[in-house]
C-alpha cells in the first residue's frame, strides 16, 4: 500500500508538473499571481497536513503545488525582448557571440543560431538568441565566437501546405531564439574550444562526410539519418516520401534507433560485468543524445535507457511507465517551452506511451500472428505507436498514412543490419579513399531497398489521405478518451520485474 501510494504521488506530481508548464505557456498570467496562489495553496496544505487529513483534498493540494511549481518554472525561462534588437528591427546591425548549436546547413543557405554577447561597434550588451541566415558553403563550427552582420527581423508564424499554421516563433523559442538576422555575413573572430559538445558534434561531421565519401545520394543521407540523426542529405522529395509511409522515426535516431546502438553494445561486452555493460550501454545513448543536439527523442531515449540500466544493475524493478512520467516531467523542468512548441517532445512521448500500455492491447488482436522474425513485435510496436500518435500528426500535418503499417513491416526489421553497414561504410569513407565504396556496398544494397520499398508504398494511390485542420480540443478529447479505454481494457500488470521490462524497452519504437 505505501508503495502504491507512493506511485500515486509521483503520478500527481508529475502531471500537476507538466499542466502547470502547458497552461502557463499558453495563459501567462504573471509572477505576482503565481506567488498568491502558491501562498494559498501552501496554507490550505499546511492546515491539512496539521490536522492529519488525506484524501482528495491533499491529493488537490499536491497536484496544485507541483502545477504551481511548473508554472513558475516556465515563467522563469520565458523570452524577454532585447531592447537594442527591438529597436533596431528592420535596420542592419553587428553583432558578436558565440555559435550555440550545430550549423543547420542546407542545399542554399546555413541557418546559424548564436547566443549574442555585446554589439561589435559600442561593445554595448546584447544577450539574445539569434538565427542568422548566411549564405551556403559558409565553415562554421559549433562553439566558435563570431562577429554576425545582418538584417534584424522577428520570426513569423507561416502556413503549411496543408492548412495548418506552423508557430515558428513559438519553434525557434524552445532553442532560445528570439530573432532572425536576414541577409547575414559572418566572421569568426575566435575559433572553438574543445569541449564534450563539440567533440561530439565534429566526430559527427567527420563520419558523415566518410558517408558521403563511401555512398551516393540519397543512400549517404538515409545512412546519416538512421545512424547519427543527420537527415539533411536526403532530400525533400525522400523525405516526404518517408512522412508518407510513417518511417521519418528511422531517420531522426529516435529511441528505436539509440535502443539498437544500445543493446549492440551490451551484447558486444556481454563478456564484462554488468556495470560495465550498462555504463557503456549507457554512455553511448548519452553521446548520442549530446551529438543530436539534445534533439527530445533522442533524450527521452538516453534517460530511460538509463534509469533501465541503473534499476538493472541494482537489483530493482524498472517500471516504464513510471520512468516516462519523470523523464516528460524533468525534460520540461530543464526546458519547459518543449511541452507546447516542440513536436519532437510530443510525439516522442505520446509514442512511447502507446508502447507501454496500448502494445498489450493490440497484442491480444494479433495472436495468430507468427512471431517469428520478429514479425508479430513489428506490427503490435508500429499499430501501438501509430495508434498513440495520430491525434497529435492529424492535428500538426493532417496526414493520414494507410501505408504505414507495411512499410514499417517490411523496413524495420532490416534497419540494425543496415545501421551496422552504414557504420561500416561511413569508417571506411573517412580512412580508406577510393576503396571505401567496396566495403559500402552492403550498405548500398540495404539502403537502396528501403528507398525502393518508401518510395513504391509512398507513391502508390491513396497510400496517404490529408484531414482538414480542426480544433485542438478534440486532441485533448481523444487523448482523454484513450486514456479511460486503456485504463478499462489493458492486461498490463501494475508491476514486474526488471527482467521482462528491459527487452521491452529495447524494442522501443518511439
Amino acid at each position: 500500500m505505501p508503495m502504491q501510494r507512493g506511485a500515486q504521488m509521483l503520478w500527481i506530481i508529475c502531471t500537476g508538473f507538466l499542466a502547470g508548464v502547458f497552461a502557463y505557456t499558453l495563459v501567462p498570467v504573471g509572477f505576482a499571481s503565481l506567488a498568491f496562489c502558491m501562498i494559498v495553496v501552501l496554507a490550505a496544505a499546511s492546515v491539512l497536513v496539521i490536522e492529519k487529513k488525506s484524501g482528495t483534498a491533499l491529493v488537490v493540494c499536491v497536484f496544485a503545488s507541483a502545477a504551481l511549481l511548473g508554472a513558475w518554472r516556465t515563467d522563469a525561462v520565458r523570452l524577454v525582448g532585447e531592447p537594442y534588437l527591438d529597436a533596431h528591427v528592420g535596420a542592419t546591425v553587428v553583432l558578436e557571440g558565440t555559435v550555440g548549436a550545430e550549423p543547420d546547413v542546407r542545399e542554399g543557405s546555413v541557418r546559424l543560431s548564436v547566443q549574442t554577447h555585446r554589439v561589435a561597434s559600442t561593445s554595448e550588451p546584447v544577450r539574445a538568441g539569434v538565427l542568422a541566415v548566411l549564405p551556403a558553403y559558409v565553415h562554421v563550427a559549433y562553439g566558435d565566437t563570431v562577429r554576425v552582420r545582418g538584417v534584424v527581423a522577428l520570426p513569423e508564424a507561416f502556413d503549411t501546405a496543408a492548412g495548418r499554421q506552423f508557430d515558428y516563433p513559438g519553434y525557434l523559442a524552445v532553442s532560445g531564439i528570439g530573432y532572425q538576422l536576414e541577409r547575414a555575413s559572418v566572421e569568426v573572430l575566435e575559433p572553438a574550444h574543445p569541449t564534450f559538445t563539440g567533440v561530439a558534434i565534429a566526430l559527427k561531421q567527420w563520419y558523415v562526410r566518410g558517408l558521403g565519401a563511401a555512398l551516393v545520394e540519397p543512400q549517404a543521407g538515409l545512412a546519416a539519418g538512421i545512424t547519427a540523426g543527420d537527415k539533411r542529405g536526403l532530400g525533400d522529395e525522400v523525405a516526404e516520401e518517408f512522412r508518407t509511409v510513417s518511417l521519418t522515426h528511422i531517420i531522426v535516431l529516435s529511441g528505436y534507433n539509440i535502443s539498437v546502438v544500445a543493446d549492440a553494445v551490451m551484447r558486444v561486452l556481454s563478456w564484462a560485468p554488468p556495470f560495465v555493460r550498462f555504463g557503456a550501454a549507457g554512455s553511448v545513448a548519452l553521446f548520442f543524445a549530446v551529438m543530436t543536439g539534445g534533439a527530445a527523442a533522442s533524450v527521452r531515449a538516453a534517460v530511460m535507457a538509463l534509469i533501465a540500466m541503473t534499476a538493472k544493475v541494482s537489483g530493482r524493478y524498472y517500471r516504464a511507465d513510471r520512468a516516462l512520467a519523470v523523464v516528460a516531467a524533468g525534460m520540461a523542468a530543464w526546458n519547459p517551452l518543449v511541452v507546447v512548441y516542440d513536436p519532437g517532445y510530443q510525439l516522442s512521448l505520446a509514442a512511447t506511451a502507446g508502447l507501454i500500455w496500448l502494445s498489450p492491447i493490440v497484442e491480444q488482436w494479433c495472436t495468430r500472428i507468427p512471431a517469428a522474425w520478429g514479425l508479430r513485435a513489428v506490427i503490435v510496436s508500429t499499430v501501438s505507436a501509430q495508434i498513440a500518435v495520430a491525434p497529435l500528426i492529424l492535428y500538426s500535418s493532417g496526414l493520414l498514412s494507410f501505408a504505414a503499417l507495411p512499410a514499417n513491416v517490411l523496413i524495420l526489421a532490416g534497419i540494425p543490419l543496415a545501421m551496422f553497414w552504414s557504420l561500416i561504410a561511413g569508417l571506411a569513407g573517412s580512412v580508406l579513399g577510393i576503396l571505401a565504396p567496396v566495403f559500402a556496398l552492403p550498405a548500398h544494397i540495404l539502403l537502396s531497398y528501403v528507398l525502393g520499398i518508401a518510395h513504391v508504398l509512398a507513391n502508390l494511390p491513396f497510400a496517404s489521405v490529408t484531414i482538414p485542420a480542426f480544433s485542438p480540443a478534440l486532441v485533448v478529447l481523444a487523448y482523454l478518451g484513450g486514456i479511460v479505454w486503456v485504463r478499462t481494457y489493458s492486461p498490463i500488470e501494475t508491476a514486474a520485474p526488471l527482467g521482462a521490462a528491459v527487452p521491452k524497452f529495447f524494442v522501443d519504437a518511439a
